[in-house]
């Protein structure tokens, strides 16, 4: 009888201390990840571009799947003449995150800087209807209107 009750007594309690090691380490790896976020937006207002550069690497390196950082790390780049780079990170937030007009914004200027207007009017096209298509028609004004400065040019 004393046996029965011990078995359920430890696989609770088992149970619980893996739950909160696991806790533990998600809390430790979201410190790590805050604490290198932060000296990496830091670093990029100080103008120190390349720091800020290896700082949102960091945090890649521990969460590959944040959009925020790949945009972060892909301006850090372009402040450092690292075009290439930079669009590399804006087409990959782009695959995945087909709807985050930002990139599409960051991937026109990139194109601009490599003197490719054709490219960059193809992007901020797709940025004015991803603008439409979610209800932003003031937005999606502007870029027109940049659209069309471009192709008078």
């Amino acid at each position: 009888m004393l046996e029965s009750f011990q078995l359920p007594s430890i696989i609770a309690v088992v149970a619980v201390i893996c739950s909160i090691a696991i806790l533990g380490y998600f809390s430790w790896k979201t410190l790590i990840t805050s604490n290198y976020f932060q000296k990496g937006i830091n670093l990029y207002q100080q103008k120190d571009y390349l720091g800020a550069e290896a700082a949102f690497r960091r945090v890649i390196s521990i969460n590959s799947t944040n959009d925020v950082i790949h945009l972060l790390l892909g301006d850090s780049l372009m402040q450092q003449d690292k075009v290439e780079a930079a669009i590399s990170e804006y087409q990959e937030v782009i695959e995945r995150a087909p709807k985050k007009v930002d990139a599409y914004l960051r991937l026109a200027q990139a194109f601009m800087q490599q003197q490719k207007p054709q490219e960059a009017i193809a992007i901020l096209q797709k940025a004015s209807d991803l603008f439409q298509a979610q209800r932003q028609p003031e937005k999606a004004q502007q870029i027109q209107r940049v659209l069309q400065q471009m192709s008078s040019v």
